[in-house]
Order: C-alpha cells, then sequence, then structure tokens
C-alpha cells in the first residue's frame, strides 16, 4: 500500500472512531466492487455444486432457456469469466484490492 493509500484508510478510520461521515474508499470503483460481488457469488454456487447456468440465473436474473440458447448466450461466458476470477481471487488474488491504484 503507498503512501497515499495508507493516509486515506487512516482518514477514514479516524472519521468512524470519531462518528464523522466517512470519505468513500476509492481503490475500486462501483463497477469493479459489483464484480468483486458476483465473483464470490460465482464461487459460493459452485462450491455448492451449482452448475454454471444455475450460478447465471442466480446473479443474472435469467429465465428458464433450452440448451442451445444458454450455449450462445452471453451470459455463459460471463458467467464463465467470473467464476476463472473468483478462483483466482480465493487463491490470493485479494491482496491486490488493498492497493491503492492511481488513476491517471
Amino acid at each position: 500500500m503507498s503512501g497515499f493509500g495508507r493516509l486515506e484508510a487512516v482518514l477514514r478510520l479516524l472519521a468512524s472512531l470519531h462518528g464523522r461521515a466517512i470519505p468513500a474508499d476509492t481503490r475500486m470503483t462501483r463497477q469493479q466492487r459489483l464484480r468483486a460481488k458476483r465473483m464470490l457469488r460465482a464461487i459460493d454456487g459452485r462450491r455448492a455444486g451449482a452448475s454454471q447456468k444455475a450460478i447465471a440465473s442466480a446473479i443474472f436474473r435469467l429465465d428458464a432457456m433450452p440448451r442451445d440458447e444458454w450455449q450462445t448466450t452471453p451470459a455463459r461466458f460471463a458467467t464463465r469469466s467470473l467464476i476463472r476470477d473468483g478462483l483466482a481471487m480465493v487463491a490470493g488474488g485479494y491482496r491486490k484490492l488493498l492497493r491503492h491504484q492511481q488513476r491517471r
């Protein structure tokens, strides 16, 4: 974690301890947080023994569809990507979330 990232973390901690408004955590965008949540849900589903189709239905709120349609839907490929990236996160990739990325 860089010095600036640590300072931001200290400011958030102090604001919390003193009952003040907590500044936003800028390490992840809203879209990145949503994707991280979906990755963890996909991993939970996989560990529970759910099929990719069942995981996709839960995450993307899909209606029942025939097998042929499932084979070509973008949700299938997105689910595979979520599972792959979620496994990488669980295997230690989550540490990247702690780093403060400077936007240029």
